[in-house]
């Protein structure tokens, strides 16, 4: 890395691991990402030391980005799906935790226990940043633990929506309905045929110009699907929660 250059520190926070590296401003890793099982229970303190012990065996860096899943604004949790659990997605919510973690300003609590100037945002809009063109209306669907969105207007991060807690069928979420748990159950071609139905049901919502199926289980989705769902649709690599962590800061989202 030349002299000036400012690196960052992308941490990509999930239901089942934290993955983290270290980029440098046109997104090239300088190091090979590392990553751990997500701790449970996770209080917000938990997190934060949990991240430090992973950017102790990286390069330094002179800012964060990391993505939560949830609803995050402005640095601060609104809300939370897997963090308030005894043990991960579909445990029991702590109230406690969930008290904890309501409300938390995690750029705060990052900025003090790391000591650089950090970014924090939906783990779906991180992911998103590291993908969008910057041309017309963008929808980000992530498929992972859950479902996760994000949408850009023109390379802007829009307001986010909480889409994976809508219902879509027989009083199930989309988190749920084409969620790890269900893919795993049916299998990747039935699943498959759950996605299609998801996006082309968004279609008339939001009507994009361009969307992006990432996350870890978007590799999953077959090849008779991804050719119905047409030239508007593209497929991006799960490590785009980690590169969009440098872009982040440039596109309408810091």
């Amino acid at each position: 890395m030349t002299r000036g250059q400012i690196s960052t520190l992308g941490v990509d926070c999930g239901g089942s691991g934290i993955k983290a590296s270290v980029l440098d401003e046109s997104g090239v890793l300088h190091a090979p990402p590392v990553r751990v099982r997500t701790p449970y229970p996770l209080p917000p303190e938990r997190l934060a030391d949990t991240i430090a012990e992973l950017a102790a065996d990286l390069p330094p860096a002179q800012r964060v980005t990391v993505g939560v899943p949830g609803m995050i604004r402005h640095g601060v949790v609104v809300a939370t799906p897997h963090y308030v659990t005894r043990s991960g997605p579909r445990s029991p919510i702590v109230p406690e935790l969930a008290a904890a973690w309501h409300g938390c300003d995690v750029r705060a609590l990052l900025e003090q226990r790391l000591g650089l100037p950090t970014l924090v945002l939906n783990d779906a809009e991180v992911h998103g940043a590291g993908v969008v063109t910057g041309d017309g209306i963008e929808l980000v669907l992530t498929l992972g633990t859950g479902l996760g969105a994000a949408l850009f207007d023109r390379g802007d991060l829009a307001p986010h929506l909480e889409l994976s807690h809508a219902p879509v069928r027989r009083g199930l979420t989309y988190d749920v309905y084409i969620g790890q748990v269900e893919r795993r159950r049916l299998g990747n071609t039935l699943w498959s045929r759950r996605v299609q139905r998801v996006v082309e049901g968004l279609w008339p919502v939001v009507r994009w110009d361009r969307l992006y199926l990432g996350g870890g289980n978007a590799q999953n989705v077959t090849p008779a699907v991804i050719a119905r769902l047409g030239d508007l649709v593209t497929v991006v690599p799960n490590q785009a929660g980690i590169v969009g962590g440098v872009r982040a800061w440039a596109l309408g989202t810091a």
